[in-house]
């Protein structure tokens, strides 16, 4: 589970929620109309803009904003040292069914094991990489998406409740609290974009950029040991992936 994700995100929610019970009355602040405009709006606007397939799957990837955890990159160069070690000493055929801490390492320890040259094996994981950054990426788009249209929706909605507030000026005693739900949909427009829908969008960008290193980093020690590269050599080649402290006891340990 990422905390900071969810402490973020409530924390948000819950700061606005006490800002409104502190300030005034709670129950003007929903109106079931306005909700209808921008929740159900927006996600019939978006959806317009994407397939069934982009679009549900955007949601479903969601879940990787709040649980989605990725080898640390210490213990993973650990375990591609290790497999180089055995590659060395022992021939790729020994890891044959040798776990690993990603699918993407396991397809990779398979291709070394049916004899794939560095090239090829580069290729292949270079194009998976590609296409998992492109799968991925489309979660971002879509919640991109929405941070652009919920705000629109929202703009509609307050029109649409100044129409009818203008249309209905007889009473001045309606005015205000007319008015008063017109701003609804725009506050329930900004609050779906700058609460939920871009830090969504930006921790799925962050996801995407940690995964598509993790996945260099394992290309990178793959290609090496098809290569024949010393153990240590590809070590000292991994470690340019660790911030620059680590990196240094990484050169002081192989001293």
């Amino acid at each position: 589970m990422d905390l900071a994700t969810l402490i973020g995100l409530v924390g948000g929610a819950v700061i606005i929620g006490a800002a409104i019970v502190l300030g005034a009355s709670s129950e003007v602040f929903f109106n079931v109309p306005s909700v209808l405009i921008v929740v159900l709006g927006s996600l019939t606007v978006v959806l317009a803009k994407f397939s069934f397939s982009q679009y549900f799957g955007a949601l479903k990837a969601a879940g990787r904003a709040f649980s989605f955890k990725l080898p640390d990159t210490q213990e993973l160069i650990e375990e591609l040292v290790d497999i180089a070690n055995i590659a060395r000493k022992q021939g790729v055929l020994n890891l044959e069914g040798r776990e690993a801490s990603s699918d993407y390492l396991a397809q990779g320890i398979q291709h070394l094991v049916d004899g794939q040259q560095a090239d090829v094996i580069n290729e292949l994981l270079t194009k998976e990489r590609l296409l998992t950054i492109d799968r991925n990426r489309w979660g971002t788009k879509v919640f991109r998406a929405f941070a652009d249209v919920a705000p629109a929706m929202g703009m509609i909605g307050t029109i649409v409740g100044l129409v009818q507030m203008l249309s209905n000026m007889e009473d001045p005693k309606t005015i205000g609290p007319a008015m008063a739900v017109a701003l609804l949909t725009t506050l329930y427009g900004a609050m779906i974009a700058t609460m939920v829908a871009n830090p969504i969008a930006d921790k799925l960008e962050l996801r995407l950029t940690e995964e598509a290193r993790m996945q260099s980093l394992i290309s990178d020690a793959l290609v090496a040991i098809q290569q024949g590269q010393n153990p240590r050599v590809i070590e000292q080649l991994l470690s340019s992936y660790l911030p620059p402290a680590k990196r240094e006891m990484v050169a002081e340990s192989g001293a």
